[in-house]
């Protein structure tokens, strides 16, 4: 290594030398002294960061205590108030209740309407007819639903009207509405309710026999009620059974005298199950059989 005619320093094969300082120009004496400035800076920031963070207010003297207060009459006791301003229900209340007869309207309307005595009735006549799935569930389900709501219309609106109406008026407490619109359907139950099945249930649960009628209660009113309903819905299956009963016997006798035995009866016999039931209005007949025995 050597000099070279005034034009720098060289190394080994003439490459020119470049000195620290040219090579990393920012690592100068001010540019550390800027570094180090900033580093003691934030130091101190934290440091007074962290004594105002730790430190504690001088211990205040104790106060005094309150002085005992005499006891309330009524603590303990809580009130609920459900109706508005002016006397009249809720919304709350109102939508709370309506949301709880949504909930059990299935079971009301198989338990407390003519809803199962229909449907039964449309079932049997379908399996009368040799058809186990024409028409179908949902069909005689929906026509058994609105024969329902056309029967119970009358009890409908006199359950309206005699207690919902005064109670969303303020007329009247939950109570007594509920009292109120239990009775129509009550004496729509017990009309249709055989004395026997009373008392059946009535023996069942070991109740003493009620004085009167109204005085049934409704947990033994509602399941005599149904089995008075099935035993009506089984004697009308039974008498709509009876015709088509006897086409089966009549093609069977013909098929047998013809000596057909290995050719089902049920084949020739549905059509003119049809053309019967059919030819005199079946379904006419039925459902006004029906609607008539509810009056």
């Amino acid at each position: 290594m050597g000099f070279g005619n005034g034009r720098g320093l060289r190394g080994r094969g003439g490459a020119p030398l470049v000195l620290a300082s040219e090579a990393r120009p920012w690592l100068n004496p001010r540019t550390l002294a800027l570094l180090l400035f900033a580093l003691i800076t934030v130091i101190a920031v934290m440091n007074l960061g962290l004594q105002a963070a730790y430190a504690v207010d001088p211990p205040t003297d104790p106060t005094d205590p309150n002085a005992p207060v005499a006891p309330l009459d009524d603590i303990g006791s809580l009130s609920i108030e459900i109706n508005g301003p002016n006397g009249t229900p809720s919304s709350s209340i109102v939508t709370l209740l309506g949301i709880t007869l949504l909930s059990v309207a299935p079971a009301l309307l198989l338990m407390m309407t003519s809803f199962t005595k229909i449907f039964v009735v449309l079932a049997m006549t379908r399996n009368a007819l040799a058809l186990p799935s024409i028409p179908p569930n949902q069909v005689l389900a929906g026509l058994a639903l609105f024969l329902s709501l056309f029967i119970m219309a009358p009890v409908i609106g006199d359950m309206n009207t005699t207690g919902v109406e005064p109670y969303l008026e303020g007329q009247i407490d939950f109570t007594q509405a509920l009292e109120r619109a239990s009775e129509p359907l009550r004496q729509f139950m017990l009309s249709l309710t055989r004395e026997e099945d009373l008392a059946l249930m009535t023996r069942a649960g070991g109740i003493e026999n009620p004085a009167d009628p109204s005085a049934v209660e409704l947990t033994t009113l509602i399941p005599a009620f149904m089995i008075s309903e099935l035993r009506a819905a089984f004697i009308i299956g039974f008498v709509i059974f009876v015709p088509f009963l006897v086409i089966d016997l009549v093609v069977a006798a013909a098929l047998m005298s013809m000596g057909m035995m290995m050719l089902p009866p049920v084949m020739i016999s549905l059509p003119f199950k049809i053309l019967l039931f059919v030819l005199v209005d079946g379904w006419g007949l039925i459902i006004t059989s029906l609607v008539e025995s509810y009056r």
